[in-house]
């Protein structure tokens, strides 16, 4: 089961900034930092879903509240870019200590345009990931309307964001103005995801061009389509979760996996399972260069990390189904819009109380202006996908031990 402790760290203007530090069992495949989005806190429903879902898939995650927010000492009126900046590298020092070094950084909204700034600081860090982040730091001030003029004028000034009131001194406004972020970019030369959504209306997706723009190759761009830009919907969060650890597996952390050794089978590379060694049954399943978990339920000891074996077989079966249905519609040219397999497994107790059978039972829907004819000659090839007839099958498996 995963971990989490409460901690403190010292800030930049000394004061001491709550954080939390979430870590899968067993050995994590790495660790990261993550910044919150402007005024809010480690625990902004966004920023909670995505570290526990990335400490769900072995990474270890530190997340921590900026000085004078949260649960963090200090007055946030005192704060300035500059010194989210230094709060973060405070926080990546802290995990150096304790042998933990950030090799992943991730932001969200400021606190992605922050952690992009700080790049120069975070010098473990391999690979960053900005979520809905400002390319230009002093777009912030963009929420404080009118009250720009009163806080030049007289130092500082109250308003209103996100239900709250906080105070916003002119050092502020000067701070962000001259923050650098787009060069900070340039320069860093190491990996950068940028994800965002088109129809984000805090920060626009033109800020996202800028810094996809800026960046060096290694390079990669993930719209979030109709996510808000707090992702507020809870599965908007685990697929942002989802592509972060897939991503940052080729830059940021480790797989898990040693695959050198493995050799090809009929020219076809083999499917590797091994064990994480976090919780009792979860595995890596790695096909090629895709990696999932493999798990048990609660019910059965497992932490539900992943999809069952079982599962695994239904979604091998409703695969195949699917795509062998596909290519007979494309090679007769049907009008088939899309098609949609529901697989579920069960043992059923045979006539003569012998072994229990394995039934999987296939529900397939068919989009399209098909006739009924159609329609039928759809099904009937559905029985001729190859894990259909390997199911039917007496197969063979040979178990060796490997040297």
């Amino acid at each position: 089961m995963a971990h989490r402790s409460q901690i403190e760290i010292t800030g930049s203007l000394g004061h001491k900034l709550a954080a939390k530090l979430e870590l899968p069992a067993g050995t994590p495949r790495g660790y990261a930092i993550f910044a919150h989005c402007f005024a809010c806190s480690k625990d902004q429903f966004a920023t909670a879903r995505i570290s526990r879902q990335l400490v769900q898939l072995g990474v270890g995650v530190l997340r921590f509240d900026f000085t004078g927010l949260g649960f963090s000492e200090g007055d946030f009126s005192d704060t300035t870019f500059s010194s989210n900046i230094d709060d973060l590298h405070a926080a990546a020092e802290w995990m150096i200590s304790r042998g933990m070094a950030p090799t992943l950084a991730i932001g969200h909204s400021l606190g992605g345009s922050a952690v992009l700034a700080a790049s120069g600081k975070l010098e473990t860090v391999k690979a960053f990931v900005t979520i809905g982040s400002p390319s230009c730091a002093k777009h912030v001030a963009e929420n404080f309307g009118p009250h720009i003029d009163k806080i030049r004028e007289e130092g500082q000034a109250e308003i209103q964001l996100g239900g709250r009131s906080i105070t916003i001194k002119k050092q502020f406004l000067d701070d962000v103005e001259d923050a650098r972020v787009i060069e900070a970019v340039r320069e860093m030369k190491r990996p950068l995801l940028v994800m965002h959504s088109p129809i984000d209306q805090t920060v626009g997706i033109e800020n996202a061009n800028d810094l996809f723009l800026a960046a060096k190759h290694p390079k990669s761009f993930v719209s979030l389509d109709d996510s808000d830009h707090l992702l507020t919907n809870r599965e908007d969060a685990q697929y942002v979760a989802g592509v972060i650890a897939s991503w940052a597996t080729h830059y940021a952390l480790t797989a898990r996996m040693d695959k050198a050794s493995v050799e090809p089978v009929n020219g076809q590379e083999p499917v590797i399972v091994e064990e994480t060694k976090r919780g009792k049954y979860e595995n890596w399943v790695v096909a090629g260069d895709y990696r999932g978990i493999a798990d048990e339920p609660l019910s059965f000891g497992g932490d539900g990390a992943g999809p069952t074996p079982y599962q695994y077989l239904s979604g091998a079966l409703g695969a195949c189904t699917s795509i062998t249905m596909r290519m007979y519609a494309d090679r007769k040219g049907w009008p088939v819009d899309k098609l949609s397999v529901s697989v579920s497994h069960e043992k059923i107790k045979t006539e003569d109380d012998s072994s229990p059978m394995d039934v999987f039972s296939r529900e397939i829907s068919i989009y399209g202006d098909l006739d009924e004819v159609q329609r039928s000659k759809m099904l009937e090839i559905a029985d001729k996908c190859p894990v259909h007839r390997t199911l039917h099958k007496v197969s063979a498996v040979r178990t060796t031990e490997s040297t």
